[in-house]
């Protein structure tokens, strides 16, 4: 790129969420696209892909109640430790608001502070309609490879995350804006509490610990084994919960991290139900 507000032509993020990447040309956005290494065209027309979160202020704030809760309950803290900055990387408190769907085609996050105040989203792209027909009809997610972006309240992409057609383990590929890979999030057993390694570069950098057989409470650790942060699922009722595909998740970190492993912590836990739980299986 020669700077930030002049890139170099280039395939790039689609800034309209419809595929994976869209060709600039130096000037502007073209109607050139790809999704799965497949080129098509499509006018860069409309407005971008958002996902409008479903939660009110007082219902993020009841939901960050309850993690505090069981956190009490554990024995541990949910004060955050540090003031936030009002970004998706600069947040002590994350919730994680999926969007609630019977059938679930693609996978839409929402992302608000601790406030209820959204600073940004995960979005499903790159989904062919063959492929969103056949996830409607047979359960076969996990044997399907799943793109996904996240962005903040701007609509810029600030992470990337693919989880690649699963066989055995789970893994998950993670990347900057720019497609630049940070590193991955790998699934290190099958039996038992499942564990997942943060890598860079082939090194073990940290990871995550599944905390009960449906893996709903998570501990994220740096490479010494402490916890940096903590992600824990809220339910929304039971018949929400058995009838709908809704998930919200509460991530707290503890203190402050550097890059990579505040992306890997960020990004997996924004995106652990399609990246890392879309066989639940797997988690057993």
């Amino acid at each position: 790129m020669t700077d930030a507000q002049n890139p170099k032509p280039d395939w790039y993020p689609d800034p309209l969420g419809r595929h994976e990447h869209r060709y600039w040309d130096g000037s502007q956005w073209t109607e050139h696209v790809a999704s799965h290494g497949r080129q098509s065209v499509d006018p860069p027309t409309g407005n971008p892909k958002t996902v409008a979160g479903s939660q009110t202020p007082d219902k993020v704030q009841d939901q960050v109640a309850r993690h505090a809760q069981q956190a009490h309950n554990r024995g541990g803290s949910a004060v955050p430790q540090f003031q936030g900055d009002g970004t998706i990387f600069g947040e002590p408190i994350l919730v994680v608001n999926q969007k609630a769907k019977l059938i679930e085609v693609n996978n839409e996050y929402a992302i608000f502070d601790q406030a209820g105040t959204q600073i940004g989203a995960v979005r499903q792209v790159g989904q062919s309609k063959a492929k969103k027909v056949l996830r409607v009809v047979a359960s076969v997610d996990q044997f399907m490879t799943h793109k996904l972006q996240v962005i903040d309240r701007s609509g810029g992409v600030v992470l990337q995350v693919t989880r690649p057609a699963k066989v055995m383990k789970s893994r998950v590929i993670v990347q900057d804006g720019m497609g630049n890979e940070i590193g991955q999030v790998v699934q290190e057993n099958m039996i038992g509490k499942i564990r997942f390694a943060y890598e860079v570069n082939g090194q073990r950098i940290g990871g995550i610990q599944a905390e009960n057989w449906r893996a709903w409470n998570f501990s994220l650790q740096d490479a010494g084994g402490s916890e940096v942060a903590r992600i824990t699922k809220t339910f929304e009722g039971v018949a929400k919960t058995l009838f709908t595909t809704a998930d919200n998740y509460v991530l707290q970190v503890h203190r402050p991290l550097d890059d990579p492993l505040r992306s890997l912590v960020v990004a997996s836990a924004l995106t652990v139900d399609t990246a890392l739980k879309q066989d639940s299986r797997g988690f057993g």
